[in-house]
């Protein structure tokens, strides 16, 4: 075996002058760190120092408002710039760590959206948990690129065993893979592609991918709950607008077969081809979970890709308890998850999971740069006593859009094994539960209402009613909706709490995404008061901003 001393690299003889070669900066020893003797010190101090300054942000900031500053876009933008038009020019210069800090928090710790704040309830934006946010740092540190495997042998490891967890998790068997993407909006696109090139190319007898006018005359249908990035995705692929059949959601925001099973006949005779369903599990809107087991029965029958973003919902299936809310995923040809959502990690991490994962090659795997030749071809081992070879490394370009690829996955990993499937299935019924708190005080006030009554999920669309039922009914229906706007700007102007809103059924709801697991029932019920006491209250300041 080779000395552990013959693989280090060589310090430098003479460290001082080693380090004369970054004597341009303030901090040499934090330029060139190669030298533990001249560097480790000054990196554990910046070390230490940046995690004050994250600290300090966490609650000093985090913990004060949910949402930054009490500005609009215009004066927030004012304020970062100092009074300025724009953007200044790139600093010519170095500065010292300290000050660098420094910027960060006089310029940026006061205006973030504040997702540890216990009434944040806006987009699917967690807290992350700490042990993601350390794994973070450690992929920063190790800075591994898993796109191909000589570029990070073990992180391409790493997120060949948490895809493995994923698929498990949707209810694939042995042949199914994926890969992690930037989030949901990536996932879609791939997997339409994949519906594209291998499914319509083979309901076409194409012998090829179909591209330009094979794309014409066919039909993907949805529901009118479906994320953009399924439209988006289509029209990035090359397909005419008329492609997307978006079909009415029942009363509880789920899409059904029947109305599926009569666009398809209706469309097959006009002489159009059907080759997709794009179903969702856990809308953004809603959290409705479409009705997967009659969609995939009927794509089966009718010979259909069926794709379900369960990039929100699919993490329902980590809780034992809840997982029944999300059933049927298994039965998908692709699977879409965005653990940055409801699996509480740090941006940015998403994933699509395929029921057979020999599509992804296929479809993706067709070229090969000649600077990554050495992880295509079967390499000769130079010891004798090694008669390994190389030729089936796992390459990740290969089966997914991007080329660079960060290492993604170890904070996913390193937080299952921290918390476990079983901790995180808690921390998922902690928000289920607490977004039907939410709703049974809806249903209990007389001046709140939520649509659905029962969350599916831990979304939970509600809106305020000025006095009452009976007179907020009598409003016309535009001043209704302009009160629930002047409410979320005037509550995220108090900075003590956040929420969005959303359009169901063409009215203006206040909207509820709970992901937040440092969030108590208290904080629930101290949201619903402050909404009170706000529509008390003057809003032309709030309706000013909106």
């Amino acid at each position: 075996m080779t000395d552990r001393s013959t693989r280090r690299p060589t310090p430098p003889a003479d460290a001082d002058a080693y380090l004369d070669r970054f004597a341009w900066h303030p901090e040499p020893e934090l330029i060139g760190y190669r030298d533990a003797g001249a560097s480790r010190a000054a990196l554990e101090r910046l070390g230490a120092d940046t995690w004050a300054a994250a600290l300090d942000f966490l609650y000093d900031h985090a913990a004060d408002r949910a949402m930054g500053a009490p500005s609009g876009y215009a004066t927030a933008r004012r304020a970062f710039y100092e009074g300025t038009s724009g953007p200044a020019a790139a600093p010519a210069g170095p500065a010292p760590s300290a000050q660098v800090l420094a910027e960060f928090r006089r310029r940026l710790a006061g205006g973030q959206m504040n997702a540890q704040h216990p009434r944040q309830f806006g987009y699917f934006t967690p807290p992350p948990l700490p042990m993601s946010m350390m794994g973070e740092l450690l992929a920063q540190m190790t800075n591994q690129g898993v796109d191909v495997w000589h570029a990070g042998p073990f992180a391409a490891f790493v997120e060949e065993e948490v895809v493995r967890w994923l698929c498990d998790l949707v209810g694939y068997g042995p042949g199914s893979f994926g890969l992690l993407t930037s989030g949901g909006v990536m996932a879609n696109f791939m997997a339409m592609m994949l519906a594209r090139d291998i499914h319509l190319g083979r309901l076409l007898d194409a012998g090829r991918a179909p591209r330009g006018a094979m794309l014409e005359g066919v039909r993907v249908y949805t529901s009118d709950q479906t994320h953009f990035s399924i439209a988006r995705s289509l029209d990035e692929l090359g397909f005419p607008p008329d492609t997307l059949v978006a079909l009415p959601s029942d009363p509880a925001f789920h899409l059904r077969a029947a109305p599926v099973a009569a666009a398809i006949v209706r469309d097959r005779a006009a002489g159009l081809t059907p080759f997709a369903i794009a179903a969702v599990a856990g809308s953004t809107n809603t959290g409705s979970v479409d009705a997967i087991g009659e969609l995939a029965a009927l794509a089966a029958t009718e010979d259909l890709w069926l794709h379900v973003d369960a990039a929100y919902g699919g993490a329902a299936r980590l809780s034992a308890r809840d997982a029944g809310r999300v059933p049927y995923l298994e039965r998908a040809d692709s699977v879409t998850v965005d653990p940055h959502k409801w699996f509480f990690q740090a941006y940015d991490i998403g994933g699509l999971m395929v029921r057979d994962g020999t599509h992804l090659a296929e479809a993706f795997g067709g070229r090969a740069p000649e600077y990554y030749r050495g992880g295509e071809r079967d390499v000769q081992p130079l010891a004798d006593d090694h008669d390994e070879s190389d030729a089936d490394q796992l390459n990740f370009y290969k089966l997914g859009f991007e080329g660079t690829r960060r290492w993604r996955a170890l904070k996913l990993w390193m937080s299952w094994k921290h918390l476990g499937t079983e901790g995180f299935g808690r921390l998922i019924e902690a928000t289920d539960d607490l977004a039907a708190h939410l709703a049974r005080r809806c249903a209990e006030a007389g001046d709140f209402e939520a649509l659905p009554k029962t969350p599916e999920l831990s979304v939970v669309c509600f809106r305020h009613l000025p006095g009452g039922r009976a007179a907020a009914m009598e409003l016309p229906a535009a001043a209704l909706d302009a009160h629930q706007d002047r409410l979320q700007a005037a509550l995220e102007e108090s900075g003590d709490g956040w929420l969005t809103t959303t359009k169901l059924r063409g009215a203006t709801w206040l909207r509820a995404g709970i992901v937040n697991y440092l969030a108590t029932e208290d904080d629930v019920d101290r949201l619903l008061a402050t909404l009170r006491r706000l529509a008390d209250q003057p809003l032309d300041r709030a309706a000013s901003r909106s």
